[in-house]
This record gives structure tokens, sequence and C-alpha cells, in this order.
């Protein structure tokens, strides 16, 4: 779609094999599809979870992927959140996925605004007009009043009903006082407890009835409650009386880390990941360069220990022995530690060490 070009077997070509099968897999996916590592492991035939949420993090960094947070304004009055995956065939750079997300900001999705994958549409930018050398029209009568300077920034945002409800809280019980970064990290689950009909009030007796004596994690309690206490949805199709679906509209655009719950209001977000996440990463070491580095090593130890082994045993026998000598012929036992640990390498797991 958009820009993009049609299929070819060259397409991810600049991946490791393992997160171009991801990709090819994730190409393939029709659109809603729900993008969650557990969901693709579990339709995937060859890897596991494991596999699956570091190559959908390497596709985000490459610039093959991006979650995003959108904030959702029915016609209603209802509000909710959804975070959706989109996904482009062409590896793009921050930049573009940054306008990208600020362009979605303002889009009708009065028929499409559920989550899942989602392709990406370039969007034709505007004509540059063309300058003339007509002479402008003279006045007919009083110049109309010169237009106010625009201010240099924008309006800090009113805080949503969601935050709000939050944030008053510490007025029903005093024990779950939240802070202003947990009302932002809880505000998406606020937000669809509006959306399906609840009301701040229910929402501020569902989080504060029956709460122990002392409360050392206001925010992880009221995290858990949102959750478990979370009212059924609406109906999503949902008409206006004239028989016509409510328009739906994108009012608020965010972007997410792939591989966990943070979003630009709590963390900084590099190349489609939080900085913890990428800290993680780096502690683990398996960046596809390391693991492509890692395959080539044990490929030539693997090589050089088996020439060393077969040397070591021509000298005792005074000439070349035969492989039907050997309990396991050399070469097959190159083979099955190259492949085993390459399953390990490709799964986040350290390699294991030849054992003549």
């Amino acid at each position: 779609m958009g820009d993009e070009s049609p299929h070819a077997d060259a397409d991810f070509a600049h991946l490791c094999p393992r997160d171009a099968e991801f990709a090819v897999f994730i190409d393939h996916l029709d659109d809603g599809h729900a993008m969650g590592h557990k969901v693709i492991a579990a339709e995937h035939p060859r890897h596991g979870q494991q596999a699956s949420r570091t190559s959908l993090r390497s596709l985000t960094e490459v610039g093959h992927l991006r979650w995003i947070k959108e904030h959702i304004t029915v016609e209603d009055g209802s509000m909710r959140w959804v975070t959706r995956t989109y996904w482009s065939r062409t590896p793009r750079s921050r930049e573009w996925w940054t306008e990208f997300a600020r362009e979605r900001r303002g889009k009708d999705v009065t028929r499409n605004h559920q989550p899942g994958l989602a392709r990406t549409e370039s969007q034709p930018s505007a004509p540059t007009p063309t300058p003339t050398s007509a002479p402008a029209p003279a006045p007919t009568s009083a110049p109309p009043p010169a237009a106010e300077p625009a201010p240099d920034a924008e309006p800090t945002p009113e805080p949503s009903a969601a935050y709000r409800a939050l944030a008053q809280l510490r007025a029903a019980d005093a024990r779950m006082t939240l802070s202003e970064t947990e009302c932002r990290a809880l505000e998406p689950l606020a937000a669809q407890w509006l959306a399906r009909g609840a009301t701040p009030a229910d929402m501020a007796r569902a989080l504060t009835d029956g709460l122990p004596p002392t409360i050392t994690n206001p925010g992880g309690l009221a995290r858990i409650r949102l959750e478990n206490k979370m009212p059924p949805k609406k109906n999503d199709t949902a008409e206006t009386s004239s028989g016509r679906p409510l328009r739906a509209r994108v009012t608020r655009v965010i972007m997410a880390c792939a591989t966990c719950d943070a979003d630009e209001r709590t963390a900084k977000i590099e190349r489609g990941v939080c900085e913890e996440c990428l800290a993680e990463e780096a502690e683990l070491g398996m960046t596809p360069e390391d693991v492509k580095k890692g395959f080539e090593e044990i490929a030539h130890m693997g090589t050089a220990t088996a020439r060393l082994l077969k040397q070591k045993l021509e000298r005792r026998t005074g000439g070349p022995v035969s492989d039907t000598f050997r309990p396991v012929p050399i070469e097959d036992r190159v083979h099955y530690h190259y492949r085993d640990n390459r399953d390990r390498i490709a799964n986040g797991l350290p390699p294991r060490r030849w054992k003549p």
C-alpha cells in the first residue's frame, strides 16, 4: 500500500534469517490481526515466545514496525485508547514514523478503530503553490484588521476526564493518592472504563472499596483493580437515531514501546523501544549483528576442532582413520553442534561449548 513496492524475494534480505522469517510471516497477516508476541508465537510454525518477542523488537528498531496509541473520541462523547501496530514492508526512518504518527491525529476512524495490525499508507504532500506575476487586486474598502500573531507554543491541553478521575482518588481515600506519573500510566485503563459507560464515582468506588489498612504501592493496586474489575464493553456498532454509525476521530497520538506498556508520557522512546528495554537488550548482547557473528564463530570453532581431532587420530594410528572406526563421524558432530547452538542463539540463549 502507499508507496511500497510489491512483494519480492529480496524484501527482507537486510535482516538476519530469523527476523526475515518473522517479517514474511507478519507481512502476510490480515489487517486487524493481534500483534502480541504470544499470539504471533502461537501461530508461527517454528519459533516460540522468546524468539517472537526478540524479533518483533528487532523489526521495530530497523523501522518496519511501530506501536502507536491513539485516543479515539466518538460522536456520543465516549472516548477510548486504542493501541495499533503499524507495519511497513519498507524500513522507515525515525523521522518518517514521527511524521506518520503526527498525521494520524484528526483521522476519521468511524469504521476502523479496532486494535491490531495496520498497514502504513504514505500521504501525498500538499502541492507547493507556484508564485505568479499577476498584480494584487486594489482594495475596495478599508483593509481588514490585522490578524493576531500566532502563539509561539501550543497551549497545554486540558487533562482528560480519565486523568481527572484518577487524580481525584485522594479525595475518596487518602491511601489511594496517585502521583502524576501513575495517573499518566493508568490513564488508558481509566479511559476504557469511561468509554464503557462507567462514571468517575463508579471507578472511585471500585478502587477504594475494601482496602487494607496500609498500602505501599497505590499505583500497582489501582492497575490490578482497573484490569480485573473492568466493566463489559459497550456495543461498538452504536448508531444515531438516523441509522448511521457514530463518527469517531483520532484526537491524540503517542508512540509506545514495542516490548512493554511504556509510552512517551512515562518513558523516552528511541527507534520504537523505550530506554529500559534498550538497556535490557544491551545487557543480553543479542543484537542481529551478534547473532550473525555467533553463527560464524561456532562454524569456525567446530570446523577447526574437527580438523585437529582428525589429525590427532591419524598421528596415533599412523595414517588416515575411516569414519567407520568412530562412534560418530566428526563432520556429523560438527553439524549437530552448529545446529544446536544456532537454535540457542536465535532464541536468546548462550551457545554451548564444544566438547571433543
